[in-house]
Protein backbone atom coordinates (compact mmCIF):
# COMPACT_ATOMS: atom_id res chain seq x y z
CA UNK A 1 0.00 0.00 0.00
CA UNK A 2 2.60 2.52 0.84
CA UNK A 3 4.83 1.69 -2.38
CA UNK A 4 1.50 2.57 -4.43
CA UNK A 5 1.25 5.52 -2.69
CA UNK A 6 5.08 6.25 -3.07
CA UNK A 7 4.44 5.73 -6.89
CA UNK A 8 1.40 7.75 -7.30
CA UNK A 9 3.15 10.75 -5.72
CA UNK A 10 6.25 10.50 -7.74
CA UNK A 11 4.18 10.02 -11.02
CA UNK A 12 2.26 12.79 -10.11
CA UNK A 13 5.01 15.05 -8.97
CA UNK A 14 6.77 14.81 -12.46
CA UNK A 15 3.67 15.09 -14.54
CA UNK A 16 3.41 18.47 -12.15
CA UNK A 17 6.94 19.22 -13.03
CA UNK A 18 6.67 18.57 -16.59
CA UNK A 19 3.44 20.68 -17.17
CA UNK A 20 5.05 23.65 -14.97
CA UNK A 21 8.14 23.73 -17.72
CA UNK A 22 5.78 22.98 -20.51
CA UNK A 23 3.33 25.77 -19.81
CA UNK A 24 4.72 28.14 -17.33
CA UNK A 25 8.07 28.35 -19.21
CA UNK A 26 8.23 26.83 -22.67
CA UNK A 27 4.81 28.05 -24.24
CA UNK A 28 5.11 31.45 -22.20
CA UNK A 29 8.72 32.14 -23.83
CA UNK A 30 7.74 30.29 -27.11
CA UNK A 31 4.78 33.07 -27.70
CA UNK A 32 6.59 35.74 -26.71
CA UNK A 33 8.97 35.21 -28.74
CA UNK A 34 6.86 34.47 -31.87
CA UNK A 35 5.28 37.67 -31.33
CA UNK A 36 8.08 39.94 -30.59
CA UNK A 37 9.76 38.39 -34.13
CA UNK A 38 6.50 38.51 -36.33
CA UNK A 39 4.20 40.95 -34.64
CA UNK A 40 6.58 43.39 -33.08
CA UNK A 41 4.71 46.41 -33.76
CA UNK A 42 0.84 44.54 -31.91
CA UNK A 43 3.11 42.11 -29.33
CA UNK A 44 4.37 46.29 -28.54
CA UNK A 45 0.85 48.09 -28.04
CA UNK A 46 0.70 49.13 -31.75
CA UNK A 47 2.26 52.49 -29.95
CA UNK A 48 1.97 55.64 -32.32
CA UNK A 49 5.02 58.06 -32.65
CA UNK A 50 5.42 61.58 -33.50
CA UNK A 51 8.56 63.37 -33.39
CA UNK A 52 10.63 60.96 -31.56
CA UNK A 53 7.76 60.29 -28.97
CA UNK A 54 5.27 57.71 -28.01
CA UNK A 55 1.57 59.70 -28.56
CA UNK A 56 -0.74 56.80 -27.98
CA UNK A 57 -1.86 53.41 -29.33
CA UNK A 58 -3.41 52.52 -32.78
CA UNK A 59 -6.28 50.24 -30.14
CA UNK A 60 -6.56 53.45 -27.75
CA UNK A 61 -8.72 56.86 -28.28
CA UNK A 62 -8.14 59.95 -27.10
CA UNK A 63 -9.94 63.12 -26.12
CA UNK A 64 -10.68 65.63 -28.73
CA UNK A 65 -12.96 68.87 -27.93
CA UNK A 66 -10.92 71.26 -31.14
CA UNK A 67 -13.08 71.63 -33.82
CA UNK A 68 -10.46 71.23 -35.94
CA UNK A 69 -10.53 67.48 -35.15
CA UNK A 70 -12.99 64.72 -35.08
CA UNK A 71 -14.68 63.87 -32.44
CA UNK A 72 -15.07 60.43 -30.71
CA UNK A 73 -17.61 58.74 -28.73
CA UNK A 74 -18.71 59.51 -25.61
CA UNK A 75 -16.58 58.19 -22.65
CA UNK A 76 -17.72 57.35 -19.04
CA UNK A 77 -13.61 57.81 -18.07
CA UNK A 78 -13.09 60.81 -20.24
CA UNK A 79 -10.53 58.75 -22.20
CA UNK A 80 -8.63 59.02 -19.01
CA UNK A 81 -7.27 62.69 -19.58
CA UNK A 82 -6.05 64.09 -16.28
CA UNK A 83 -3.41 66.83 -15.74
CA UNK A 84 -1.29 67.03 -13.29
CA UNK A 85 -2.86 69.04 -10.81
CA UNK A 86 -5.33 66.07 -10.75
CA UNK A 87 -3.29 64.07 -9.03
CA UNK A 88 -2.44 66.32 -5.72
CA UNK A 89 -4.25 65.78 -2.59
CA UNK A 90 -7.05 67.98 -1.82
CA UNK A 91 -7.61 68.95 2.33
CA UNK A 92 -8.81 65.09 2.78
CA UNK A 93 -6.26 63.28 1.20
CA UNK A 94 -8.63 62.22 -2.11
CA UNK A 95 -7.65 63.19 -5.49
CA UNK A 96 -9.56 64.02 -8.66
CA UNK A 97 -7.60 61.05 -10.75
CA UNK A 98 -8.24 57.46 -9.45
CA UNK A 99 -5.56 56.09 -11.69
CA UNK A 100 -5.90 54.75 -14.93
CA UNK A 101 -9.46 52.56 -16.01
CA UNK A 102 -11.79 51.66 -18.54
CA UNK A 103 -15.73 51.56 -18.28
CA UNK A 104 -18.55 52.88 -19.17
CA UNK A 105 -21.73 55.04 -17.63
CA UNK A 106 -23.75 51.81 -16.79
CA UNK A 107 -27.13 53.78 -17.03
CA UNK A 108 -30.26 51.61 -17.66
CA UNK A 109 -32.50 52.89 -20.16
CA UNK A 110 -34.80 53.85 -17.36
CA UNK A 111 -32.27 55.77 -15.22
CA UNK A 112 -33.09 60.05 -16.42
CA UNK A 113 -29.01 60.06 -15.94
CA UNK A 114 -28.85 58.95 -19.12
CA UNK A 115 -31.17 61.43 -20.68
CA UNK A 116 -30.05 64.41 -18.94
CA UNK A 117 -26.51 63.36 -20.05
CA UNK A 118 -27.46 62.48 -24.08
CA UNK A 119 -29.52 65.92 -24.08
CA UNK A 120 -26.29 67.58 -22.56
CA UNK A 121 -23.73 66.04 -25.37
CA UNK A 122 -26.51 66.68 -27.92
CA UNK A 123 -26.55 70.45 -27.29
CA UNK A 124 -22.65 70.45 -27.24
CA UNK A 125 -22.53 68.52 -30.81
CA UNK A 126 -25.18 70.96 -32.30
CA UNK A 127 -23.62 73.91 -30.88
CA UNK A 128 -20.09 73.11 -32.68
CA UNK A 129 -22.18 71.57 -35.61
CA UNK A 130 -24.67 74.15 -36.59
CA UNK A 131 -25.47 72.56 -40.24
CA UNK A 132 -26.20 69.56 -38.10
CA UNK A 133 -29.77 69.00 -37.63
CA UNK A 134 -30.54 67.02 -34.12
CA UNK A 135 -31.70 63.85 -36.12
CA UNK A 136 -28.92 63.66 -37.84
CA UNK A 137 -26.25 62.62 -35.45
CA UNK A 138 -25.62 58.87 -35.87
CA UNK A 139 -26.58 56.89 -32.21
CA UNK A 140 -22.82 56.19 -32.02
CA UNK A 141 -21.45 60.04 -31.50
CA UNK A 142 -24.08 60.39 -28.29
CA UNK A 143 -23.59 56.11 -26.81
CA UNK A 144 -20.31 55.48 -24.64
CA UNK A 145 -18.76 52.22 -25.36
CA UNK A 146 -18.05 49.93 -23.40
CA UNK A 147 -14.67 50.43 -22.39
CA UNK A 148 -14.85 54.23 -23.04
CA UNK A 149 -11.31 53.51 -24.44
CA UNK A 150 -12.91 53.33 -28.41
CA UNK A 151 -10.54 54.52 -31.15
CA UNK A 152 -13.27 53.76 -33.62
CA UNK A 153 -16.47 55.82 -34.73
CA UNK A 154 -18.79 55.03 -37.43
CA UNK A 155 -18.37 56.07 -41.19
CA UNK A 156 -21.36 58.47 -40.74
CA UNK A 157 -19.90 59.50 -37.68
CA UNK A 158 -16.85 60.83 -39.54
CA UNK A 159 -18.58 62.09 -42.42
CA UNK A 160 -21.04 64.57 -40.45
CA UNK A 161 -18.31 66.41 -39.18
CA UNK A 162 -16.62 67.22 -41.96
CA UNK A 163 -17.62 70.31 -42.53
CA UNK A 164 -16.18 71.81 -39.42
CA UNK A 165 -13.34 69.88 -39.24
CA UNK A 166 -12.18 71.25 -42.93
CA UNK A 167 -13.53 74.99 -41.43
CA UNK A 168 -11.65 74.89 -38.53
CA UNK A 169 -8.27 72.96 -39.61
CA UNK A 170 -7.91 75.46 -42.88
CA UNK A 171 -7.70 72.20 -44.75
CA UNK A 172 -10.14 71.14 -47.89
CA UNK A 173 -13.48 69.39 -47.84
CA UNK A 174 -12.06 66.64 -50.16
CA UNK A 175 -8.46 66.37 -48.34
CA UNK A 176 -10.64 65.54 -45.25
CA UNK A 177 -12.64 63.33 -46.91
CA UNK A 178 -9.39 61.51 -48.31
CA UNK A 179 -8.18 61.37 -44.22
CA UNK A 180 -11.58 59.39 -43.80
CA UNK A 181 -11.10 57.40 -46.90
CA UNK A 182 -7.21 56.32 -45.77
CA UNK A 183 -8.43 55.80 -41.96
CA UNK A 184 -11.88 54.03 -42.82
CA UNK A 185 -11.35 50.42 -41.73
CA UNK A 186 -13.38 47.38 -43.33
CA UNK A 187 -15.85 44.55 -41.90
CA UNK A 188 -13.85 42.21 -40.32
CA UNK A 189 -13.34 39.09 -42.90
CA UNK A 190 -15.86 41.11 -45.22
CA UNK A 191 -18.58 39.86 -42.97
CA UNK A 192 -18.68 40.82 -39.33
CA UNK A 193 -19.07 44.44 -38.05
CA UNK A 194 -19.42 47.24 -39.97
CA UNK A 195 -16.96 50.06 -41.88
CA UNK A 196 -15.23 52.03 -39.26
CA UNK A 197 -13.45 55.17 -38.98
CA UNK A 198 -10.38 55.22 -36.27
CA UNK A 199 -10.49 58.89 -35.44
CA UNK A 200 -7.32 58.90 -33.62
CA UNK A 201 -5.11 57.73 -36.49
CA UNK A 202 -7.09 60.85 -38.85
CA UNK A 203 -6.87 63.06 -36.50
CA UNK A 204 -2.56 62.73 -36.46
CA UNK A 205 -3.44 62.79 -40.27
CA UNK A 206 -4.84 66.45 -39.84
CA UNK A 207 -2.68 67.45 -37.60
CA UNK A 208 0.36 66.29 -39.52
CA UNK A 209 -1.14 68.82 -42.60
CA UNK A 210 -1.45 71.56 -40.24
CA UNK A 211 1.79 71.21 -38.77
CA UNK A 212 3.40 71.56 -42.65
CA UNK A 213 1.05 74.27 -43.86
Amino acid sequence: MMKDFFENSKQALLISLIMFVLCGLFYPFAVTGIAQAFFNHQANGSLIEMDGKTVGSEHLGQAFTAPEYFWGRISAINYNVYTEEDTVPDQNGETAFSGVSSGTFNYAPSNPELQKRIEADIEIFLEANPSVNREEIPADLMTASGSGLDPHISVDAALIQIERVAQASGITVEEVKEIVKANTESRVLGVMGEDKVNFLAANLDIFNIMKER
